[in-house]
């Protein structure tokens, strides 16, 4: 028997076909319901159920509790539906993901730093508290007041995990002659924050999620430390078995600012829809494209009239890429930017 998911508020309804979990059916039609364990563990897939009956197989009270059973709650990755349609509270009006309301003063410790340039760091954080929910592609605010730290926004570098660490890419920005505070939060971290320190934070934030249910080539495009939400939008998206081809081309100055190539190298070889093209723009090296992205981006992308395009680094990069971009095609719809600003 093939079951309807109707989803709540938008009405747009997904097929299910006999034996399969509502978060099969959901990732069959584009749709990222968030999950981590896929096997009732771990609550990410929480959502509620408006109508319909449904086996909810076996599931951890921990992940899902007496009283939320009581109130119609249910795990999307275990549910198989039993009745013809199963209306669940999924998205917006427009069938666009809910984003989930930041929370202040939370607490993580900073359990590793793994230096992945000469200026750019990865800061691995704990949380001692709940585990923040979050889309791929979002950022958190950290810094501390008390020290005269200002707080900063820092993109997640990673999709969401049962056990809530996160990852943040940070680059150094070293102080100007004047010492205007430019980057003080960036040295913070880099030179003041030791292992183990609890950290404030506050998140999430940001819309730089995109459409999960648009069935379209995806083309990202980063430089620097830009390359942090787009790590977790790809990773979140191959994890989830997206089909159509993923291309990310990522600048850098030179050789030693390419990172997390290991990864890559992974990615292209466990997910065959996946292709990774760095460049570079002052270097030159054997099988490195050379030149900025704007300049280069029609010689492999001459067509992107059916691609969503995915932007993240300094505003003048994702400035020129979006020119670029639209200039080969892109729908306006469909370009996803991130734009980091200077600190100052």
């Amino acid at each position: 028997m093939t079951s309807h998911i109707k989803l709540y508020p938008s009405g747009q309804t997904v097929a299910c076909d006999s034996g399969q979990t509502v978060l099969e059916a959901l990732e069959r039609s584009g749709y990222a319901l968030p999950n981590n364990c896929r096997a009732g563990a771990c609550g990410e897939c929480k959502v509620k159920v408006r109508s319909g009956q449904f086996d909810q197989g076996f599931v951890l009270d921990m992940a899902l509790s007496p009283d939320e059973r009581a109130q119609g709650y249910g795990l999307m990755c275990m549910a198989k539906p039993l009745s013809p349609e199963l209306e669940i509270e999924w998205g917006t009006e427009d069938a666009k993901p809910q984003l989930f309301p930041a929370r202040e003063s939370q607490y993580a410790v900073l359990v590793d730093r793994i230096a992945r340039t000469p200026r750019i760091t990865e800061f691995v954080l704990r949380p001692l508290g709940e585990a923040m929910r979050f889309w791929p592609g979002q950022y958190v605010q950290l810094g501390d007041a008390s020290q005269g730290i200002p707080v900063r926004s820092y993109s997640l570098a990673s999709a969401p995990r049962h056990d809530g660490e996160i990852r943040l890419q940070v680059t150094r920005v070293n102080a100007d002659a004047a010492n205007t505070p430019a980057g003080r939060t960036s040295r913070w971290l880099h030179d003041e924050v030791a292992l183990g320190a609890q950290l404030r934070f506050s998140g999430p934030h940001g819309t730089f999620i995109g459409d999960p249910a648009a069935d379209t080539p995806v083309l990202c495009l980063a430089a620097g430390s830009g390359l942090a939400p787009i790590l977790s939008l790809t990773e979140a998206a191959l994890r989830r078995g997206y089909k159509q081809p993923v291309t990310l081309m990522f600048s850098a100055r030179e050789a030693a600012d390419l990172y997390d190539v290991g990864l890559m190298r992974y990615w292209q070889l466990r997910y065959p829809n996946f292709r990774y093209l760095p460049t570079l723009t002052r270097d030159r090296r054997d099988g490195v494209l050379h030149g900025r992205i704007p300049a280069i981006l029609g010689r492999h992308f001459p067509d992107l009239s059916g691609h969503s395009v995915f932007v993240a680094g300094t505003t003048a990069f994702v400035d020129d890429c979006v020119a670029a971009a639209r200039a080969l095609g892109a729908q306006p719809a469909l370009i996803h930017t991130e734009g980091f600003f200077t600190q100052a």
